[in-house]
């Protein structure tokens, strides 16, 4: 079997991918596209069988996959523009269970307000890992719906630093972006994605990208 140009691109990218990601020590990885999962044997979104597959070609000892459509979480409540000024990401938003916000960095009132809210499983994660890969689809053009609530509901890691004056909390964690895409605004939708994260204050890197 030959592969054709295009496959042989896209290998070289995988390869160059796996090669960036064996210089961490711990990985989250984050998959946000959705599939009806009521059926036995049902079957996984082609970004979330990427993501395992990555894994497994790596030590995957030191990587962790979360499943994002399968966690309850809550829309973001747009604190950051409410009557009474800009709140998100202040003191007072921060969860208190040391369990769930053992970096004390969860501050997001959307999980004090939603007691079953479990975007912490998220987060503690996130703050014990020197890498995060998002891995989505582009649905309409734009990204797939649990990937566009997650990233409005990280939004307090972003306003702490750019608007309450607070330090970079991401400062120190590489991201890369991986989307699977057919549609015409793929190349747009990774680049624009790639601006939001580096504005969040992740260190965003091409080869994971």
């Amino acid at each position: 079997y030959m592969m054709s140009n295009d496959e042989q691109d896209y290998k070289n990218i995988l390869d160059d991918t796996l090669q960036a990601l064996k210089k961490y020590k711990k990985i989250l990885f984050l998959t946000t596209s959705n599939r009806w999962n009521g059926e036995e044997n049902s079957e996984k979104p082609k970004s979330t069988l990427l993501a395992y597959k990555i894994a497994k070609q790596l030590d995957s000892s030191n990587i962790s996959i979360i499943e994002v459509p399968l966690l309850k979480i809550y829309p973001c409540e747009g604190n950051v523009s409410t009557r009474s000024g800009n709140y998100c990401g202040v003191a007072d938003a921060k969860k208190k269970d040391p369990l769930k916000n053992p970096s004390g960095h969860h501050r997001c009132w959307a999980s004090i307000n939603n007691k079953d809210d479990e975007l912490w499983k998220i987060s503690k994660e996130l703050f014990e890992s020197d890498c995060v890969m998002f891995f989505g689809s582009i649905r309409w053009g734009q990204m797939n719906s649990e990937y566009q609530k997650l990233i409005e509901r990280l939004t307090w890691i972003e306003n702490r630093h750019t608007t309450l004056g607070e330090e970079n909390i991401v400062k120190d964690i590489d991201a890369g972006i991986i989307i699977i895409s057919q549609n015409w605004n793929g190349t747009h939708v990774l680049n624009t994605q790639k601006k939001v994260l580096k504005y969040f204050g992740f260190n965003v890197i091409n080869n994971l990208s």
